[in-house]
This record gives structure tokens, sequence and C-alpha cells, in this order.
């Protein structure tokens, strides 16, 4: 068989285009000469992504990282896998029959957060080094420096965070891990908190309808964790970080290839918060007393020769909480009204499988399994009120890939299957229930890696609560000019609301739950359904040496059925499906601009129109911030013999929001404006040690009074839930990395 005689390799980050390709050349020898290889198959193992050499032998492809192996295929020629690294060292390497190229050093720093050029989807991919600019500690604190997902405080017991997109919470989002569903039913409230932020490899955050491969359920959005992988990870990795608030954490990751073709690792994660406080002096803790273990087993098996790898992951998560008043001792007070308090208690288990199998002969075509089950078991009780829910949960899904004639035209075709059971109790009343679905779908991809793509898919599914259903969803890409990209979407989605599960907050008020009943599925209230439509504009440019790129994104989400949260009545919390109308309008300009290697700015304007029809009336959704201004700036100094400095600044300047009606505020009020600062300045010392400094709400602001009746909180009027701000003030935080 012949060899790849010549292969020349450039790693090409455009920051006009503000993504990351790996362009190059594939040439044959012929008697002496050199040849170029029209027609050669190039493509990242294990995955969809791939392309094909022009007349001249040229290639371009966009990186993934989901696979550092690229495979490069030809009819008359042995295969040839490569290994992709990163080092600013080798420009182009060259292979010849006695010297075969087995691996690809590459030069170009990447960027930190990317937007594709070249799909049809509005993808966004935030890469682990964005992620240490901040304390992120957990995956809901993983967006503090990226203005498409806004955070905020969903209680003022838990400290919890949560996010939005477009305007709308998680369960109206599909958040992924590998693909694989991850936050859902029971873990809504919490579940962000149990992915430690030093797993994370990758994030992946799609705006709108995104792909109909995952399932029905997303609305606003998709978000797709991918963990590292033990091929790839260092062989031994600690992070160590404590607060002047009193949290510590550490996290270890230890991998070793234990075959030649299959790794391990073992990823740990620890952390605690015994410390006391009450800066604001209501007589309750300012955050939650806190102790949770994370252990995470991966093996990876990996054979390029045949095409094939594979994955499995088991993981065990206790997580415990306290809230409450000073003087709360669970073992002598529960279940009294001597002193208010509170504990969470959760244990959860998961465990998946993944393989996927790249045709040796047709890199165009592969196969793709997933299952994966977890548990996830909360006893819990706020006062003298108790929430328990078990969730067991089943998750399967088959996919094929494949070509229409040429590598312009692919498609994916698969079939999925969820079962999920639910073990409810609120107070004195139980809600036990068993979903299921099955469901089959297509997708077809249009693009010719130049001007135009194109992504439709259809989706058919049975679910025993919510029947036979349809969804289909489009995306579409054209770029009519270079470096100008217009995208349009379109799709629906449905889920069936968990009420008491997706809105936990409630259980840390006296409110009476008001459920009315006025519908047919699960809780008597009908599935939510809604329509997303979303354009998008990106333009990027150079000018007096700097890389500039200008982002435009609108979006509305028009609901036809949703579940109302209605908090309108101080002394309740009701739910019913809408009567009327529905919709969450979310407008983003922003601008991006990098200078060499050393400077980067980010600003956006958001503006949200938010808007339903409640039984008092058409409203806008309350703690919403209308207005939102974001802020970033990154400095990193040169290099010295291995040693760096590097600093971000993140500020967010918050509109006012509507309140609610309680006994404290009477008339419906707005929150007053506020802005938040957050600061982290990192030591370099080595590839192999770092340490870092931060803090976060350095302006010190806070909510005042954010317990509504904290002197009284077994009165009716007891209220935690009406949180616009942070209800602590400044922390201050540190810690270091070891790479080995």
């Amino acid at each position: 068989m012949k060899k790849f005689i010549l292969i020349i390799f450039i790693l090409s980050v455009s920051f006009v285009h503000a993504q990351e390709t790996l362009s190059g050349t594939i040439l044959y020898k012929l008697n002496e000469d050199d040849y170029p290889l029209e027609g050669a198959s190039i493509y990242w193992l294990n995955t969809n992504k791939g392309t094909t050499t022009n007349f001249s032998g040229d290639f371009i492809i966009e990186k993934t990282d989901e696979s550092d192996l690229l495979v490069i295929s030809y009819i008359g020629f042995l295969s040839d896998t490569l290994k992709v690294k990163s080092s600013p060292i080798i420009h182009f390497l060259k292979s010849d029959e006695n010297n075969s190229l087995d691996e690809i050093i590459v030069q170009k720093k990447r960027k930190t957060i990317q937007k594709s050029y070249l799909t049809a989807q509005n993808i966004m991919k935030v890469s682990s080094e964005e992620l240490l600019k901040a304390a992120c500690c957990n995956l809901s604190e993983s967006f503090e420096t990226n203005p498409t997902i806004d955070v905020n405080f969903s209680d003022a017991l838990t400290g919890t965070k949560q996010i939005k997109m477009l305007g709308l919470e998680s369960p109206y989002m599909m958040i992924s891990e590998e693909n694989i569903p991850m936050i859902r039913g029971a873990s809504q409230a919490y579940g962000l908190t149990f992915i430690p932020g030093t797993w994370i490899e990758s994030i992946q955050i799609t705006k709108g309808a995104g792909s109909i491969v995952n399932g029905f359920e997303s609305i606003s959005g998709q978000i797709n964790t991918e963990l590292k992988k033990p091929f790839s990870d260092l062989p031994l990795f600690i992070n160590l970080f404590g607060s002047q608030m009193g949290r510590l954490e550490a996290n270890t990751h230890i991998n070793k290839k234990v075959f030649d073709r299959i790794s391990m690792g073992v990823y740990m994660h620890v952390n605690s918060n015994n410390e006391r406080m009450d800066q604001n002096q209501d007589s309750f803790l300012d955050s939650p007393l806190s102790n949770q273990i994370n252990v995470m087993n991966r093996w990876q098996y990996t054979n390029p020769e045949i095409g094939l790898v594979s994955f499995f992951t088991w993981r065990y998560m206790q997580d415990q909480k306290q809230m409450g008043t000073l003087d709360f001792d669970p073992l002598k007070h529960r279940g009294s009204n001597t002193f208010w308090g509170s504990e969470i208690k959760t244990n959860r288990l998961d465990l998946s499988f993944k393989a996927g199998y790249v045709f040796p002969d047709l890199p165009y075509q592969s196969f793709g399994f997933q299952t994966a089950f977890s548990t996830h078991d909360q006893d819990s009780y706020y006062g003298l009120r108790i929430y328990d829910i078990y969730h067991e949960s089943i998750y399967n899904n088959l996919l094929f890939n494949s070509i229409i004639g040429n590598t312009m035209n692919k498609f994916k075709v698969g079939v999925n299957f969820s079962y999920d059971r639910y073990v409810e109790k609120v107070d004195n009343i139980n809600y036990n229930r068993i979903d299921k679905s099955i469901g089959t779908f297509f997708e077809y991809t249009y693009n010719n890696n130049s001007d135009i793509s194109f992504s439709g898919g259809l989706r058919f599914d049975k679910h025993n609560q919510m029947g036979s259903f349809i969804t289909p969803r489009i995306h579409f890409r054209y770029n009519p000019l270079e470096n100008f990209v217009l995208r349009i979407s379109s799709g629906s989605g449905r889920k069936i609301a968990n009420i008491f599960a997706e809105n936990q907050r409630m259980f840390g008020t006296n409110r009476i739950i008001n459920l009315l009943q006025n519908g047919s599925g699960v809780y008597g209230l009908d599935p939510e359904l809604a329509w997303n439509y979303g354009l998008s504009i990106l333009r990027s440019f150079r000018f007096l040496g700097g890389d500039f790129e200008l982002v435009a994104d609108y979006y509305i989400t028009n609901f036809k059925n949703q579940i109302l949260i209605d908090w309108e009545e101080s002394n309740k919390i009701s739910f019913y499906n809408l009567e009327g109308k529905s919709s969450s309008k979310s407008l983003q300009l922003g601008l991006n601009f990098s200078y060499r290697e050393f400077l980067t700015l980010s600003a956006a304007y958001k503006n949200y129109i938010i808007k339903s029809n409640y039984n008092s009336g058409y409203l806008s959704k309350p703690l919403q911030p209308r207005n939102i201004i974001f802020f970033n700036t990154g400095l990193e100094s040169t290099m010295n013999n291995g040693s760096q400095w590097k600093w971000d600044l993140t500020i967010n300047f918050i509109g006012d929001q509507r309140l609610v009606k309680t006994i404290r505020d009477p008339e419906n009020l707005s929150s007053p404006k506020y802005n938040l600062l957050n600061s982290q300045i990192t030591r370099v010392f080595s590839s192999k040690f770092e340490i870092y400094l931060g803090g976060e709400n350095i302006g010190n602001y806070k909510q005042l009074n954010p317990i509504i009746s904290s002197e009284n909180p077994f009165s009716p009027n007891f209220d935690s839930s009406q949180i616009y701000a942070p209800i602590f003030g400044r922390m201050i935080y540190t810690g270091l990395r070891l790479k080995l």
C-alpha cells in the first residue's frame, strides 16, 4: 500500500474568524515528484466532524475538544491516525515511507471563548482556560465571565446560584454531560453545584432551538459539558481553594495508562463550609453550613486502528446543607418551632457508558451508542415543611451518521429511550409517577464549508404522559461577505413541569401552595409547549492591529402553554396553565476585542421583555432585570521562563426588577439598580504550579433585609424567596493549582 508522503500542517487560530482550525496539504510522491492528493478524507476520530482535500490537496478543518486524533484516509493508501498537540515550537512536519508521521505539534494560542463561523447553529465553545478566570468551583459558577448566560441567586437560604438563557430559567434548557441529559427532574434546583469546575474540559452553549438528537425538552437553548478525558488529562492535578467566608474546597485528578489502549482516571472533589456568618444581623445564616463529597471514575478505551473509542464512567455524590437561624441545632430543634431551620441531604449515583465506531474505509460514516442510569435521593425539610424526592432515570441513545452523495450532505438518524420514576412527598401529600418515552429522529445537514450551511431535524416521540408528537427544528447560516455570518433558527420544545423540584425556593416561605388543576397531565397540569425563533449576526474585522467581533442576537420564545408560577399574592404561590399570551424576547448586542495575545475586552448589552397573562393581569416577569450591561477584560504578561501574570475583571450593571407584593412591600415596587464587580489575579510560576487570588462582589453590594419576617419565621408572612441581589457581601478567595 502507498503512504502519504508529505504532510504540512499549520494550526490557524483566526481571531477574525474567532475559531480554531487546522489547515494543511496532502501530497503523494510519484517518480521523486510530489503531487497533490484530491479527495482524501480528513476527520477527527470518533466524531462526525470531517472534510476532504481540494484539487490542490489543501484542507481546512475546525478543531474540536471531542478528539485530538486526526485520521487521513484515501483509497489505495494506508490510513494514518495522527495525534495533534499544542506547543509553541514546530510549524510543520514531513513524513516519508521511512519516517511515518505520528504526531503534529501546532503553534498558536486559542481563544478561551470561540464562536463558529461554519456551523448552522449558534454555538459558543467555552474552554477550561476560561473557567480559570473566576472562582469556578462548580458548573453553576462557570458562566461569570460569559455574557450569554445570566447568573443570580435563587433564594436567601441556600446561596445557590441559578442560571438563565434568553431570560428563561434552567428547566427550559437542555443541560447535558457529553450529550447525555444530566440536569433535569430532581436535580434542577441544585444539580449545577454537583459538577465540579475542574472536571470540565469545555462547555458548548447553543442559543435557541438546538439539535433534535438528544431530545425534545430544550426550549431556550442547550448547554453541553465535556469532561476531562483520562487519555489526555494530566497524570496528577491538585486544586485547593479557600475563602474568608469559610468555604474550603479540594480537587484531585489522578490519571493512568493501564494498558496500551486503556486509560483510567479518578477524580475527587470535597467542599466544606462550617462558618456561621450573619453579616446583616437578621439571625439567619448568610450561607448554609455544607459538606460535599464527589468521586468519579472514568475508563477510556481508544483503538484508532479499528476506529473504536468508548468510555465507562461512574460517579457518587453526597451533599448536605444546613440553613436557618444561627442557634438552630437539627438534633434538638427539628420539627419544633423553637428555632427555624432546614436541612437538605442528597445522595446521587451516576453510571454511563458510551461508544463510537468509525468505519475505517468510510470515515464519514459512524455509529454511536450511549446509555446512562442515575438515582437522585433528596431528603429535606424547611422549618415545619417537608420536601422529599427520589428520581430514578434511564437513558439510551443509538445514533448513525453518514453522507448523501458527498461530505457536504450529511445526516444523522437514531432512536432514544428514556425512563423516569419519581417518588415525591410535599408535606403530607405524595406525588408518584413514571414517565416513559421512545423517540426516533432524522437530521440533515448541508455545509459547503464556505458561505451556506443548513440543518433541519425532525423527531417523533411517544410519551406515556404527553402522547405522540412531532418536534421540528431548522437552522440556516449564510455568509454574504467574508467574516460576516447571518443565522436564523426556529424550532419547538415541550416538557413536563416538575413544579416542586424546579421551584424549591418556595419551601423557604410559609406561603400556601395553591395548585389549580385545570389540565389533564402531571399534577393536573398540561405539558409546557413553546416555539423559539432566532436571528443572529456575527461580524469580525481587523483594525489598528486588533481583532474585533460584533455580535447581535435576537430571540423570541412564544409559549403555547406554560405552567405559570404566580407569586403575586403575598400569602400564597399558585401554579396553573397559561390562558392567554406568554413570551420572552431577548436582545443581545456584543463587542469582543483582542490585541495580540495579552489583552482581551468583551462588552455586551442585554434587554429582556418577558410577559405573561397571570390571573391578575398581563405582567412582566418578577425578579427579572430588563436591562443588563456586561463588561470583561483580561491581561496576560509575556511568558518569561515559564512564569506569567494573568488578571481578569468582570463588571455587571444590573437594571431594576419588578417586585411582587409582600406584607413588607404591599405595593408593586422595583428593585434598585446595582453593579457587581469580580476580579482575579493569577501568578503562574511554571507549567506545573500557579496560585490565584480573587474577589467576588468587591463593591460589597447587598440586598437589605432579604428575608421577610425573619424575626418571626413561623408566621404566615415569612418569605426568603424574593431575592434580586447578593445577600452576603464581598468574598475574597485564594487557591493554588498543581499540575504534574
